[in-house]
């Protein structure tokens, strides 16, 4: 059943190009003339030829129109998958985009935390070095 639903939809697309190509004007108006030429030439009445004609364009143009809408249908379904594509690959970039901004406030805490800790360091090295003087006055004083 689906096999036979994407062949018709296949088919429709073909015909619907087909009828759309320059090729299908040229044949167009070869049977036009052809059929006019005919009536000229005394091979068939007007009348007749002219309700064969209508008949035939009518059919044709009653078949293109359903084989059009069946293109556009496909299409119209064709966009809505790429839309929701388009809405996944969104989310996606959102979600990347958190976890940027996560990473950076992150990067910015750990800067943070190293001058903190750098800061330790530098009062711990003052201290000790007060401590060391401390320790020599008073070794000297001895």
């Amino acid at each position: 059943m689906k096999e036979t639903k994407q062949r018709l939809e296949r088919s429709a697309l073909a015909v619907t190009r087909a009828v759309g190509s320059p090729a299908s004007i040229i044949v167009h108006t070869i049977v036009f003339i052809a059929s006019f030429g005919a009536v000229y030439a005394r091979l068939l009445p007007f009348d007749r030829m002219l309700l064969v004609l209508t008949t035939a364009v009518s059919l044709e143009a009653i078949y293109l129109a359903i084989f059009i809408q069946m293109t556009v249908n496909a299409q119209g379904h064709a966009i809505e998958e790429v839309e929701q594509d388009i809405d996944e690959i969104q989310e996606d970039i959102d979600e990347l985009q958190e976890d940027v901004e996560e990473m950076s406030e992150e990067e910015k805490e750990d800067e943070i935390r190293k001058q903190q800790q750098k800061q330790t360091l530098e009062q711990i090295h003052d201290g000790l070095k007060k401590l060391m003087q401390d320790v020599e006055r008073l070794q000297k004083k001895q």
